[in-house]
Parts: structure tokens; sequence; C-alpha cells
């Protein structure tokens, strides 16, 4: 792979020297580029010196002060080196759970530490040597958000499918006493890493602080599609309540002893406990939000704190979420009508994936107007934003946006995970001249 440009951004420092789309950045101060990371590292000087080779094969060389300004260029991989892909084989992999016949981005299982510093995305470190750990150390790539599960070894092992996993803690130490920050992620499994395996992976944790700074404790996620896959069992009422005591009790106990929770339980594990989920300020900034820790208390927040001054026009309008969002939804519905807002809250059924799958994020278009066709939805169908590719207004199978709103005959709105956004949006709906579907 090769930094070869793409695009050089109008009037950026690239473009006032003269560099060109179609060249390749060879060298940084002397130092060859691997990946975008190095690039972002090199550049962070306040003078670069780069190498170039130009769409016909000729050597340059320009010197740039920068004072760190970004340069302006875009490359033609946006991470220059391939992307690193995973090599456990997990009993819980989500990915190993999708049917046939989907688009082939999405049975990729990445596992790189670059993702996961540009987007979020987990590493388990399985696939990262002495070396590349000392490349994350130089390049300060921080924070990191790795896929923990266990920090017992063989537990690792055994969870991973992978009997090079269970240097987890001693690759974890090196990069905390390199002042690495990372964020980590507990994919809980009943019987399997739960219970006492759990406490112990968390305490192990925590004695990395504050250079391990939150963990987070989510369900698996089980679809219809497991068949000759691990037999896992899905989280009960039972089993969640039990459980969310058992996160309570490690809460307190590292709030005494390193002064913060650190450890906080994804959302699902609340409403299927039928449990109040905890107030906003009780995860400390949300540092996992993203991962769905924290989601509904964040959005319930902005949501009241927005409808204090809320004053919208009359509006009649549908919105679709998953069930484990409804009653949220269905709350939010009886504040609006006080408003003048009416709102029809509908919780579209998992069939493609199964009925245990809940959430708003994997909803496919075929649900969604399956379910809804021939139903009032009034002016506009409100969804949210992460039932769509992140840069294409497309759905999990493929339908585009598009198309659901040709099949529904209304506008389909996403929102933001935001309670703002949420009003924000109902507002536009509102000043819209009134076109209710009422087929």
């Amino acid at each position: 792979m090769s930094a070869r440009i793409d695009r050089v951004e109008k009037g950026s420092l690239a473009w006032k020297h003269r560099i060109r789309p179609g060249w390749v950045i060879e060298t940084i101060n002397g130092e060859p580029v691997y990946d975008i990371l190095e690039y972002r590292f090199f550049c962070s000087e306040e003078s670069v010196v780069l190498e170039l080779l130009t769409d016909k094969g000729k050597k340059k060389k320009k010197t740039i002060k920068n004072k760190f300004e970004d340069l302006g260029v875009l490359f033609e991989n946006p991470l220059i080196d391939k992307a690193k892909s995973c090599r456990n084989k997990c009993v819980f992999c989500f990915i190993d759970q999708l049917p046939p016949g989907m688009r082939d981005t999405l049975y990729f299982k990445d596992d790189d530490s670059r993702l996961s510093f540009l987007h979020g995305n987990y590493v388990t470190l399985t696939n990262m040597s002495m070396e590349d750990l000392e490349r994350v150390v130089k390049a300060r790539i921080s924070p990191l958000n790795v896929s923990v599960q266990a920090t017992d070894p063989d537990l690792r092992c055994k969870l991973l499918n992978n009997r090079f996993a269970g240097d987890l803690m001693d690759k974890m130490r090196y990069l905390a006493d390199n002042k690495i920050t990372m964020n980590c992620q507990i994919v809980c499994c009943k019987g399997l890493n739960d219970g006492e395996a759990f406490v112990k992976s968390v305490r192990d944790l925590a004695s990395l602080y504050p250079y391990v700074a939150s963990i987070s404790a989510v369900p698996v996620g089980i679809t219809r599609y497991r068949e000759g896959l691990y037999p896992l069992e899905p989280y009960e009422k039972e089993d969640c309540i039990a459980f969310l005591n058992q996160l309570e009790a490690l809460q307190k106990e590292l709030l005494e002893t390193v002064g913060t929770r650190l450890i906080f339980a994804g959302d699902e594990f609340y409403l299927k406990a039928e449990r109040p989920l905890p107030h906003a300020s009780d995860y400390e900034g949300f540092p996992q939000i993203e991962n769905g820790v924290g989601m509904i208390s964040s959005f319930r927040e902005e949501f009241y704190d927005g409808l204090e001054e809320f004053t919208p026009k009359k509006a009649k309008l549908s919105i679709a979420t998953g069930k484990a969002a409804y009653s949220l939804f269905s709350e939010f519905a009886k504040k609006l009508k006080s408003k003048g807002v009416e709102s029809t809250v509908h919780a579209i059924e998992n069939r493609f994936f199964g009925e245990l799958i809940t959430v708003s994020g994997l909803i496919t278009g075929k649900d969604l107007t399956e379910q809804l066709t021939g139903k009032e939805l009034g002016q506009a169908l409100l969804i949210s934003n992460n039932m769509l590719k992140a840069d294409e207004p497309i759905f999990l199978d493929d339908m585009t946006l598009e198309k659901a709103q040709e099949l529904l005959g209304v506008p389909i709105i996403p929102v933001a995970d935001s309670g703002y956004d949420f009003l924000e949006k109902i507002i536009e709906i509102g000043e819209q001249p009134c076109k209710e579907n009422l087929s």
C-alpha cells in the first residue's frame, strides 16, 4: 500500500505548495509513511520535509512550515495501509450470526488499532506484536478501545477461540506504563465470563487505572442465525437483575478505592431487568455512550432540558424504534401531546435477525416498511439515524431511504442520538405543509 493522494483541498498548505492528486508521499522528515496515524504523527512537527513521487514518476521534495496546521490532503485509501482483520473466532461474534446475501463489507471483521483510534472500533490486541505496540506508543495512538471479554488467560483463549489470546494483561500493562489510555469492553456471555470471572476482570482492569479509563459491560447479541455455533443463552430478567446487583457492588467498591465507578452496564441490561436507568450524572461523562452505555439516560436528559423551551407548531407524526426503546419514546409522546404534537410510537419487531434483537440500530428497511405499511403515519416518520449506514442513506438490507419513503408514502427523517436533535426535527416537521399519509 502507498500514501497516494486522492484529493488536495483548495487553499490548503499542500495546494499552495503545488502538491497534486496522484502523487505519493514516500517519506516525511525521512520517515516512511505506513499508515494514516504515522502520517498524522509525523506531520505534527512545526516544519516537515516531504519526499514525493509524482504521477509521472518524478521525485520531488517539499519543505513545508506548517505550524501544526493540517496539510490538506486526502488519500485514496483513508488508512493508507490495508485494514487488519480479526484472527479470532469468538464464540459470541455477531458477524458469524449474519445471514448470507448481505453486502460484503458487513462480513469483514476488523481488528485494527488505527480504526479504534479514528472511529472508536474495539480491538482485541491479539494480532499486535511488540513492534506494533511500540508503534502505538511512538505515534501516541490514544485512546484505544480494547475488547477484553476476560482477563483470565485460559478463559479469554476460550472466549476468543484463540490459543494466543491469553497475554492481554501483559500488553495492556505495557500500554498503561507508556501512558496510553484505554476504554475497555466486556461482552457478557451467560455462564461464561460473568459471575466471579467478571469480578476478576473488572478488578484486574481497575489495577491499570487511570490508563484504563472506563469499562463497559454489554450483553451478548444473539440472532436466529446460530446454527453450528457455540450454544449461547440469552440473559433473562432475573439474570440481568443479579448481574446489575453485582456490577453496582463493584461500582461502590471502585468509588471508594480509585474514585470512579469505572465499570458501566449497557442500557439493555437495565431494560431487560425492568430497572430504572441510572441518572445521567452517574455515567461520569458518558465515556462509552456509542457502545449503548448511558444512551437512554443522555437522550432523556437532553429531551427534558430542551422541552422547557420547546415551542413547535402543531404536528402529527410517527416514531419507529426497536422494542428496547419503545417505553422511552412512549413516555416522550405523552409529553409532546401537551405541546400540541400528536405522535404515535411503533415498536418494530426484528424479524430479520430474530426477536432477541431489540435495538433500533439493527432494524432493516424491509422490517420497517412491512410493519408500517397501511398505518397512518402523519406528516413524517422519525427513525434513529443508526438504522442507516454512516456514510450512505441505506439500511442493513440495502434498502435505500428513498425506497422506504416511496413504500410508506411519507418523508422518513433520521434523528441523531440526541434529545435536542429529536426536538429540532419535530419543530421542522411542524413548519412543513401538512400532507399526512392516510393510506
